[in-house]
């Protein structure tokens, strides 16, 4: 992590906005709907009937569309979109969503109710759910506090469910970027993005990968007010206890050399969920999604159809 990672870093996930290519899936038009603390911003993409997935971004303080970037004509999560409607939403005070106003919180619990809402509001009695780094933490404390919700889960490259137990390996695999961002100041856009480029550059496994991602990249995306508050509130959560008491399909995911959450957390999160599922993909790092596309897609299928 950076030396203050609260104040600039989460290292949780994408903190970058890329030019997303078109996609093959129908689009429903971006919405807001009112929730009890807060207004959301979220868009439904492909079929109409089926039981939804809901897709949770990392970050935090981040917006969905990182994980619409693409190698392909179309990003991993919009070809799931042809089986099922697949839901992005931008968390409270980022993206498109309005952003937070004096004295508004901005806790976990505020983001499970978000969340909540949002099903309640699209009128969906159950859900499947796709989180991702953060996303993931966000997803198990969702479905410690609404198992009843839940038809399958799935958790990709997550965060611990006790943050403190998140094991960041940047230091030891890249000691000369994580160095050389370490000593940058930030002090404007410029520098930030400076900061952010040399973080990014070991969230993959391939260099090709990695360079055709970061080619892309236009601004930097990040609500570091937002991530404060969540960061000062993980730390204070612990939801270990809770992941043997799921009692619906879970998947695990994780890059073999994810260098922002390392495996051995997917694993552990795996072992204290009865009858998960471990799946690990040999070419990736933080985003396999986008590194390997193909059989990200053909897994997370065969899972929503009960394979």
């Amino acid at each position: 992590m950076m030396r203050n990672p609260g104040r600039v870093f989460i290292i949780l996930v994408l903190f970058l906005l890329a030019p997303l290519s078109a996609s093959a899936q129908k689009v429903e038009s971006g919405k807001f709907f009112q929730g009890e603390g807060a207004t959301l911003y979220y868009e439904i993409r492909g079929a109409k009937t089926g039981t939804p997935l809901i897709v949770i971004n990392g970050g935090p303080g981040v917006d969905h569309t990182y994980m619409q970037a693409t190698l392909h004509p179309s990003s991993a999560l919009d070809e799931l979109a042809e089986d099922h409607p697949v839901i992005f939403y931008d968390q409270r005070g980022v993206g498109e969503s309005p952003a937070l106003t004096a004295g508004q919180s901005c806790t976990v619990a505020d983001q499970i109710a978000d969340l909540e809402a949002l099903r309640a509001y699209l009128g969906y009695e159950h859900i499947n759910i796709l989180g991702h780094s953060f996303g993931g933490y966000l997803a198990m404390a969702y479905a410690a506090r609404y198992p009843e919700r839940i038809e399958r889960l799935i958790i990709c490259d997550s965060a611990a469910p006790k943050f403190a137990d998140t094991i960041f390996l940047f230091a030891k695999v890249f000691p000369e970027t994580y160095e050389q961002m370490e000593a940058i100041k930030i002090t404007d856009e410029a520098t930030k993005k400076a900061a952010f480029m040399h973080y990014f550059s070991m969230l993959f496994y391939s260099g090709k990968n990695r360079d055709t991602y970061l080619a892309q990249v236009t601004r930097i995306n990040a609500n570091i007010e937002v991530g404060d508050m969540l960061r000062k509130d993980m730390e204070q959560l612990d939801f270990t206890s809770e992941l043997s008491k799921f009692r619906f399909p879970t998947l695990v995911m994780t890059g073999r050399f994810d260098m922002n959450v390392a495996p051995s957390v997917a694993y552990t999160i795996h072992k204290a969920i009865p009858g998960s599922r471990f799946v690990v993909f040999e070419e990736s790092g933080h985003l396999p999604f986008y590194e390997e596309q193909e059989p990200f897609v053909r897994t997370v299928k065969g899972f929503l159809s009960g394979k």
